[in-house]
């Protein structure tokens, strides 16, 4: 059978107008947000389960996950435009406040609830006490940063002063602290997860105290957008929240083996049972928020460790750079 060129032609058209309107439609279908996050961290399991568990694509989102290493880089990122949100401290909201910024950095869903680093000993002894840290040398975090502040402020707590108590180094940058320690700088260290297991299963000395644990709870790693793009995408930054706390319950009622199965294909590299062990030491010390709301007592105690620090011009009330009305909007829609 023979087709008359106007038929082709014809059929051409209509292949080319439904190829056409379908991209249109997947184009106005596909709501796109690009994270930022501070680190690639165990740390944050509930944000890679929101991903693998398909939480973020029942909301109808494409969740592109970037990690732009280190706080500063991470708002540079997010004040830029170049990421719609940003995964990182508290504290990066209200130095940007503090600098007076026209467009607010607001703080809207709460990931982590405490400080995520753990007090590693190059030469633990049988029983731990902190009076052992005196004059030793101590291989600290990034001035200003929530880990060093947050471990400061235990530090003091426990009547050992880091500026005259101990020796002290600050120069090393967040990426390469950990092979600082490995290479033999330092007797102690703040180490995250995954690493403080990984240097246990090496031999290199062991986890001896959790500075979660001394310093409270703190709305330590939080999700949060420049104020123009929360006025302007309200019902994306709403479906994000709902995926995230879904993410959060789904953590708060599983194991730890369920979880470092799940978020696997975010560290290739690590080693199952070291996952397995740094997610058990997390959720053991209530460090996974379940939900996203950042409460009163948490934002005080965020400020009375940043005023400590010596990093807080003043105090900024909660309701300042904080919109709870998303996370308040979540947790309603799961009851």
């Amino acid at each position: 059978m023979k087709y008359t060129p106007w038929f082709v032609r014809g059929i051409v058209i209509l292949l080319i107008l439904i190829v056409a309107l379908t991209s249109c439609n997947k184009e106005e279908n596909e709501a796109k947000i690009t994270i930022g996050e501070v680190t690639r961290s165990v740390f944050y399991a509930p944000e890679y389960v929101a991903a693998a568990q398909g939480f973020f694509a029942e909301e109808g989102l494409e969740v592109d996950i970037q990690t732009t290493a280190g706080g500063d880089k991470t708002m540079a990122a997010l004040l830029a435009g170049s990421v719609d949100i940003a995964l990182v401290g508290a504290e990066t909201s209200i130095y940007v406040y503090q600098q007076g910024a026209e467009d607010p950095v607001i703080n809207f869903a709460q990931l982590t609830q405490t400080d995520g680093t753990f007090l590693f000993a190059r030469n633990a002894q049988n029983s731990f006490d902190w009076e052992q840290l005196r004059q030793s040398v101590f291989l600290g975090q990034r001035k200003g940063g929530m880990p060093q502040m947050a471990g400061e402020f235990v530090l003091n707590k426990h009547g050992i002063n880091p500026s005259s108590d101990l020796e002290l180094i600050q120069n090393v940058d967040f990426a390469n602290i950990a092979s600082a320690f490995a290479s033999g700088t330092g007797d102690y260290v703040q180490l995250f997860e995954p690493q403080a297991s990984i240097f246990e299963q090496e031999g290199r000395g062991k986890v001896v105290a959790s500075f979660g644990t001394e310093s409270g709870h703190l709305p330590y790693t939080v999700f949060m957008t420049k104020q123009s793009y929360l006025n302007e995408n309200k019902e994306l930054v709403q479906k994000f929240t709902n995926a995230l706390h879904k993410a959060q319950l789904w953590v708060d009622s599983h194991t730890a083996e369920e979880i470092a199965q799940v978020i696997t294909p975010f560290f290739k590299d690590i080693d199952p049972a070291i996952l397995t062990s740094s997610v058990s030491r997390y959720k053991e010390q209530g460090t996974y928020a379940i939900d996203p709301i950042i409460d009163g007592d948490e934002w005080n105690n965020l400020l009375n460790v940043m005023s400590a620090a010596g990093e807080l011009k003043e105090r900024v009330e909660l309701n300042t750079i904080v919109d709870p009305s998303f996370a308040e909007q979540a947790l309603q829609g799961r009851k």
